[in-house]
């Protein structure tokens, strides 16, 4: 039996990591060493998270491990971030390749692939990588799962949204696509979607980047919506699928609309004045396909994720910090939990800051359990309520407490 000294596991379901562009160039194909120094003499890196003293968070073991340790966090599941080779922009906002454009991209996210493996590799108990594909030649995409199955990026696989006016690439509903759902389902590598893609060009004007903000998180949800609603979750059962830094709670009346919406359409054929064949009939609801295929990586959650993860299932629900973004839960990451989950049982906690994510990502909680016996809150600590903002309290911790203070 536990006691309230005893400390929690925690692994993050959402971390970020990346090279720098000296590491990358070592990963390269030599053929496009050249091409690759010309582009970065150019580069202008404009993301604050990636500069000055603060980038070496996305590759240097000793601060990353130190931060984390310090937050009371042994392990992570790898997104990617900073700037691979020949990229435009920060790699989960950066639009799909143009013809063009593939070749010597598709260069770049192989050498972050490679990096990543190393990377993991250094701590292969603590780190889940996730590989990364694109979707313009299905050849490629999948000589790239088998390097993400052969190299230990347990992680799987970041399959991010087509923006609705990329016309060079297939939507994700398109059944070009089925040999990577069936390579990804036999092999179990897990499919991720991550927030922050999909999104259409909005132009260069002044409200471009509001634009941006307000409707991202309708983007981000539509590989969801599309493998859903396509039956890529009907056909491949086995499939693995992960929805995270999305939060949560926007599934609910989703998932509830859905289930009413193919509910009807295979009993009357009918929505309004929109008939349906046979062939548009699912034969689960969509609440079903949800507990069958998928989970949810909740970075920094609000208070009503939190709440969601009642209807959703404990068993879907994997926290996550968004290490080493800045609107991520470091280094506020013991008040955050307490001012969402003071009053959850213990076993629960355990599930949803470890045990969940373990059970899918492939993590050893044994091997995990040093780590957190030394490092990690006590069940004591996170039991407390807390009911005013520290000094300096960042986005997260203000999200965690709104309405409690």
């Amino acid at each position: 039996m536990s006691t309230a000294t005893d400390r929690y596991t925690i692994i993050s379901s959402d971390c970020h990591a990346g090279g720098s562009h000296e590491q990358y160039r070592e990963y390269l194909d030599k053929q496009y060493l050249d091409d690759f120094d010309a582009w970065r003499n150019k580069y202008k890196n404009p993301f604050r998270d990636l500069q000055d003293g603060g980038r070496i968070r996305n590759w240097d073991d000793v601060r990353r491990i130190g931060d984390q340790e310090e937050d009371g966090i042994v392990a992570e599941v790898v997104f990617p971030n900073t700037i691979p080779p020949f990229f435009p922009s920060f790699v989960l906002f950066a639009r799909p390749p143009r013809e063009d454009q593939y070749e010597l991209r598709l260069a770049g996210i192989r050498a972050h692939n490679r990096w990543l493996a190393d990377f993991c590799a250094r701590h292969p108990e603590r780190r889940a990588g996730i590989g990364q594909i694109f979707l313009n030649n299905v050849e490629d995409a999948l000589d790239d799962l088998k390097f993400i199955r052969d190299n230990g990026l347990r992680g799987g696989v970041l399959i991010s949204a087509v923006p609705p006016d990329v016309d060079y690439i297939k939507p994700l509903y398109d059944p070009c696509y089925e040999p990577i759902w069936q390579f990804c389902e036999d092999n179990n590598i897990i499919v991720n979607s991550h927030g922050g893609t999909g999104n259409p060009n909005y132009g260069k004007y002044s409200v471009s980047d509001l634009l941006f903000i307000t409707e991202v998180s309708f983007y981000s949800q539509r590989p969801f919506v599309q493998l859903l609603l396509s039956g890529v979750f009907e056909r491949h059962p086995n499939l693995k699928f992960v929805m995270t830094e999305q939060g949560c709670a926007w599934l609910v009346p989703m998932l509830k609309h859905f289930d009413s919406v193919i509910d009807k359409i295979r009993r009357t054929g009918r929505m309004g004045e929109m008939v349906y064949s046979e062939e548009h009939a699912l034969k689960q609801l969509a609440s079903d396909y949800f507990r069958q295929n998928c989970w949810v990586g909740v970075s920094q959650p609000g208070p009503d994720d939190a709440k969601a993860r009642h209807i959703l299932g404990i068993d879907k629900f994997m926290w996550g910090s968004d290490y080493p973004h800045n609107e991520g839960t470091h280094p506020f990451t013991r008040e955050h939990l307490r001012a969402l989950f003071s009053d959850t049982p213990e076993a629960e906690m355990r599930q949803i800051l470890a045990g969940n994510t373990a059970a899918l990502y492939g993590f050893d909680l044994e091997a995990l359990k040093p780590y957190g016996d030394k490092v990690g809150p006590t069940v004591a600590d996170l039991a407390q309520p807390i009911t005013e903002l520290p000094e300096g309290a960042n986005e997260a911790l203000i999200k965690s407490m709104k309405g409690t203070y």
